[in-house]
């Protein structure tokens, strides 16, 4: 057999790409050894179809197409193995390799951006790690599966895959495949939206990457951490992340993550209108993108490059790489992909089931086996009976008396099934009482919340000119809107506090509590000064917990006395339309509760002119999901609803907005409470 590197380059130099051997000592030293395991006439081949796996995943790092011929002769061997019936012990092996090399093929497919195929090679992966109860394995293969459902916007079902798979990591202590899952979790609730959850998340993965000294997921999670902070406008901070992450993959070589790191950075250029810095980072990662064939790093690098392109007045280089975008999307994202997920997962359950009926089907043949011996023996006694009528006419007469006592029993055990009936029929009421009591339970709690929300005619009589747009998701609500009157100052809120239903009302109820006790024990009126001593109570209570509670709210806080506005927020902003035109006033990037490095909140003073009017709104409205393609309101399109209506009186704008939420929602389920309050001077 040739030495197995140059088997790799001889393959490789017939495809497009080839293999640069920029490996440190410490990986060269492993390759040669691994190597060597291979050509040794002395290795078992169980050593030797795992030394092709760790190869593989080596040296994927410079190529992805190295992976599927390494993985191929890994899974020849363990099936050659498996042919001869070997030991119990042995045969696991080769099982474990053979669902390695399948989860590797899976893995180079779906990086490829053929999920049909990456489908099909993890689910017979999963189904062979299950069968030898590998569960580091099982956990691998349903974090790759889970991250297909993500790519394809199946949250719901990718989170499944995620937290069965934070369980098995907990109870094996596999730390890495924690920080996997964690950071994985962490990018879903990115994508719908929940951006502080999914800090939460990554900072989480990023401690058990710091403690395992894992260079790939140290790196991985401080990017996502970065990307979080750009999502936030916070360009410095995600600059500072990214550059982190950056060092620590040029220093691995792993050329997928440093064209990944290359393109967000290339976004943050964009975002900070350095078109040309922009232009520079994304060609620098399209040129790795495409030397290791990764063509959903293709896709990101065109888009930013096309945009860039663009506004440069460069448009045909703008159009090529555009097209160069659809072409890699389309490939990754196309229907038969995402039908390929649903029938992959149908056919790995069908095959479950199929081999417990298997099983269940040869035990009924071997009962019924038996039970054919015993009547054969019954038949032979029988016969040999017939000789002694006497006996057997006894024989007769003790069956009789016997199915006398059965039908006896069998009375007594029919009258039993129906008291038993009856107990359950009376347990299925008791459940649809309880049930009852509950749901009346949250129907008084509602108007207990109700009870401490300012009444609408409260509200006219300080606000004339106002209008408030308050839709809960469920029966009660995290979100509620709050209004006081001391010192000639009209105070007002627009509160969204963490969950919602029954555990968002309970915190708003600790919230609204904190606002109230500010203003009226305190006799604070400064919006600013109210969120300090607020943020003060809240914590206060829920330090007296023995469990952690990090539960808080978002607020937009406003102060009124006659032309001057006061204006203090956490995490929600501020919007005043003024002669056709939004000024918008940030919020202090930190919510009312725990949070580490606190700072003071500021108090914005704005003098307002005759006409203008005031917004403050939680994100229940812009994160809703909705119109023909399911997609997110996002701030955008409500800027420009609040921008169609300001000729209409406030009464009138509170039913637009209404009617303009129903409208987009449709059919979709409400995803949060949603919170609007307007305000003309």
């Amino acid at each position: 057999m040739l030495y197995i590197t140059i088997i790799i380059i001889l393959y490789l130099s017939q495809g497009n790409y080839c293999l640069s051997q920029n490996f440190s000592s410490s990986e060269q030293k492993q390759i040669d050894s691994l190597n060597f395991l291979i050509n040794s006439k002395l290795t078992h081949d169980t050593a030797k179809a795992n030394a092709y796996l760790v190869l593989s995943e080596i040296l994927t790092v410079e190529t992805l197409d190295t992976m599927i011929p390494l993985c191929n002769e890994a899974q020849k061997i363990a099936k050659k193995g498996l042919e001869n019936k070997p030991s119990e012990s042995v045969k696991n092996s080769f099982l474990t390799s053979l669902a390695g090399a399948y989860n590797n093929i899976g893995f180079a497919h779906k990086n490829k951006g053929e999920i049909v195929l990456a489908l099909e090679y993890f689910h017979k992966s999963l189904k062979i790690y299950e069968k030898v109860n590998d569960k580091k394995g099982v956990v691998d293969c349903s974090i790759n599966i889970g991250s297909i459902y993500d790519r394809q916007g199946n949250y719901e079902k990718a989170l499944d895959f995620y937290n069965s798979s934070l369980e098995i990591c907990k109870e094996i202590g596999y730390h890495n495949g924690e920080a996997a899952c964690l950071n994985n979790m962490g990018g879903v609730y990115s994508s719908i939206g929940n951006l502080h959850l999914a800090l939460e998340f990554y900072l989480k993965s990023l401690k058990v990457a710091e403690s395992l000294g894992n260079n790939d997921k140290l790196a991985i999670a401080l990017n996502n951490i970065g990307t979080q902070y750009k999502s936030q406008g916070n360009y410095e901070k995600a600059l500072e992340y990214y550059l982190k992450s950056l060092n620590i993959l040029k220093e691995s070589g792993n050329k997928q993550g440093i064209a990944y790191l290359l393109n967000n950075l290339a976004g943050i250029e964009f975002a900070k209108n350095n078109f040309v810095s922009a232009e520079k980072y994304s060609k620098q990662s399209l040129d790795i993108a495409k030397e290791i064939g990764y063509p959903e790093n293709i896709q990101n690098a065109a888009r930013v490059l096309s945009r860039a392109y663009e506004k440069q007045g460069k448009g045909k280089e703008a159009l090529e790489m555009y097209k160069l975008f659809i072409s890699m999307r389309d490939s990754l994202y196309s229907e038969a992909n995402q039908k390929a997920a649903v029938q992959q997962e149908a056919k790995y359950e069908y095959e479950k089931q199929k081999a417990v009926d298997d099983a269940i089907h040869d035990k009924q043949i071997a009962i019924e086996q038996e039970a054919k011996a015993k009547q054969k023996i019954i038949t032979y006694a029988t016969a040999g009976g017939l000789a002694l009528v006497v006996v057997f006419l006894i024989f007769v007469f003790n069956r009789l008396q016997i199915t006398k006592k059965q039908k006896i029993v069998i009375e007594t055990q029919k009258v039993e099934v129906e008291k038993q009936k009856e107990v359950v029929e009376l347990a299925h009421s008791e459940l649809e009482e309880k049930n009852q009591e509950i749901l009346d339970s949250i129907t008084y709690a509602k108007r207990i919340q109700n009870a401490i929300l300012p009444s609408l005619k409260v509200v006219k009589e300080y606000l004339t000119q106002s209008f408030i747009f308050y839709q809960p998701k469920d029966i009660v609500a995290g979100d509620f809107y709050w209004l006081e009157q001391k010192e000639n100052k009209v105070l007002f809120a627009a509160a969204d506090c963490t969950g919602h239903g029954v555990p968002g009302a309970m915190v708003s109820v600790v919230c609204n509590n904190g606002l109230n006790r500010s203003v009226r024990e305190f006799g604070l009126t400064d919006p600013g000064e109210i969120l300090n001593k607020t943020r003060e109570i809240v914590i206060a209570e829920f330090e007296k917990s023995e469990d952690e509670v990090k539960d808080g709210m978002d607020i937009a806080l406003c102060s009124l006395e006659g032309k001057t506005l006061k204006y203090a927020g956490a995490n929600n902003p501020l919007w005043i339309i003024r002669k056709g035109e939004i000024i918008e006033t940030k919020a202090n990037k930190q919510p009312i509760g725990q949070f580490d490095n606190p700072e003071p909140y500021s108090t914005h003073t704005i003098e307002l002119q005759k006409e203008d009017s005031i917004y403050i709104f939680s994100d229940g409205f812009v994160d809703q999901f909705g119109g023909e393609k399911g997609k997110k309101f996002k701030a955008q399109s409500f800027r420009e609803l609040l921008l169609s209506i300001q000729n209409k009186e406030m009464d009138e704008q509170q039913q637009i907005i209404s009617k303009a939420f129903q409208k987009w929602k449709g059919s979709l389920e409400q995803i949060d409470d949603v919170c609007v309050i307007g305000v003309r001077i």
